[in-house]
C-alpha cells in the first residue's frame, strides 16, 4: 500500500501573490493541503478564491507571532501583545515570555479562537492545525490547540521535526516527541515523518526532491512536506524580511521533477483529512 504524503503551503492569505501561488502550485503542481492565516492582510480578498480548489485541503495557520496586529484588540490579550498592541515579532521574544509564565494561555485562547472562527465563518472546512512559526511546540500553546481542536472538532495537527544540529534542533526534536506523545494519548492525528521547518523558504528544485528522499527513505507511513511558494517580485513581500525564496519554492513545487520524486518515492498525495476517517468541520 503507498504512503501518504501531504505537502502543504503555509500563509495562504498572507499576499495575494502568495495565495495565487498557492493555488497554482496545487492546480499545477504538487501541493494538497494549505494553512490559512487569519491575520494575513490578504485573508479578506484572496479567502473566497479557495472555493474554486475543492481538492485542496485547508487548515488554520494560527499566529501568536508575527508583522501582522491580531484580530483582538490590547485589551483583550493584554499579555500576549507588546505595549503598542502587536504580537511579537518572532517565536524568539514570545518563547521566553512563555517559559517565565508572563503571558497568559487565557489571550493566546481568546486570540486563536478568534482566528479558527474567522476562517470557519468565511466557510471553510479545516481538517488540521499548525502555527505561525510552530510556536504550538511549545506546551502553553500546544495545549490551548489541543482545547481548540476538540471544541470545534479539529483532531489532526502538524508535528514539527528537525535535524539541525545544536540547541536548536535539540530543542525542537524534544518537543515534537512530547507533541507526539500527547496526540497519541488523546487520539489526535498526524503526520508521522515531517520536513520543511530546517530548509524553511529555500526549497529549490533541488531541496525539494532531496527533502522528498529523506521523507521515502525514512519509511513513515504519512508524512508531510510544508512549503511556502510565493510570486517573483511581489511587492507585498517586502515587510516580511524572513529570506525566503517565494518563487524558487512554487517552481519546485510545480515542476515534473519533484512530480516523478514523488511517484518513484511510492507516495500517494493527500490531505491531513486523510489521517483521519472523522469529516472535516464546516
Amino acid at each position: 500500500m503507498s504512503r501518504l504524503l501531504i505537502v502543504n503551503a503555509d500563509d495562504f492569505g498572507l499576499t495575494e501573490g502568495v495565495s495565487r501561488a498557492i493555488l497554482r502550485s496545487h492546480r499545477d503542481g504538487v501541493v494538497t493541503s494549505t494553512s490559512v492565516l487569519a491575520l494575513g492582510p490578504a485573508f479578506e480578498r484572496t479567502v473566497r478564491w479557495l472555493d474554486d480548489a475543492p481538492q485542496l485541503g485547508t487548515g488554520a495557520h494560527l499566529a501568536a507571532v508575527g508583522e501582522d496586529p491580531p484580530l483582538l484588540e490590547a485589551r483583550e490579550i493584554p499579555t500576549l501583545v507588546d505595549t503598542r498592541g502587536r504580537l511579537r515579532p518572532s517565536w524568539r521574544q514570545l518563547l521566553p515570555l512563555l517559559a517565565a509564565r508572563r503571558v497568559d494561555p487565557a489571550d493566546i485562547r481568546r486570540e486563536f479562537t478568534a482566528q479558527l472562527e474567522r476562517i470557519l465563518g468565511a466557510g471553510r472546512a479545516v481538517d488540521h492545525l499548525d502555527t505561525h512559526q510552530n510556536v504550538h511546540l511549545w506546551p502553553a500553546v500546544r495545549d490551548v490547540l489541543f482545547e481548540l481542536g476538540e471544541r470545534f472538532g479539529v483532531r489532526a495537527v502538524r508535528v514539527t521535526r528537525s535535524s539541525a544540529r545544536g540547541v536548536i534542533g535539540w530543542t525542537v526534536r524534544r518537543l515534537a516527541r512530547d507533541l507526539e506523545a500527547c496526540c497519541d494519548e488523546r487520539g489526535w492525528l498526524y503526520p508521522r515523518a515531517s520536513t520543511g521547518l530546517d530548509e524553511a523558504g529555500a526549497l529549490d528544485l533541488g531541496g525539494m526532491v532531496a527533502a522528498v528522499d529523506r521523507l521515502a527513505s525514512g519509511g513513515a507511513e504519512s508524512a508531510e512536506l510544508a512549503t511556502h511558494p510565493g510570486e517573483r517580485g511581489d511587492p507585498d513581500l517586502r515587510r516580511y524580511r524572513w529570506g525566503y525564496r517565494w518563487s524558487d519554492e512554487l517552481e519546485a513545487l510545480c515542476s515534473r521533477t519533484v512530480r516523478t520524486a514523488i511517484d518513484e518515492a511510492g507516495f500517494r498525495l493527500g490531505t491531513f483529512a486523510e489521517l483521519d476517517p472523522e469529516p472535516t468541520v464546516r
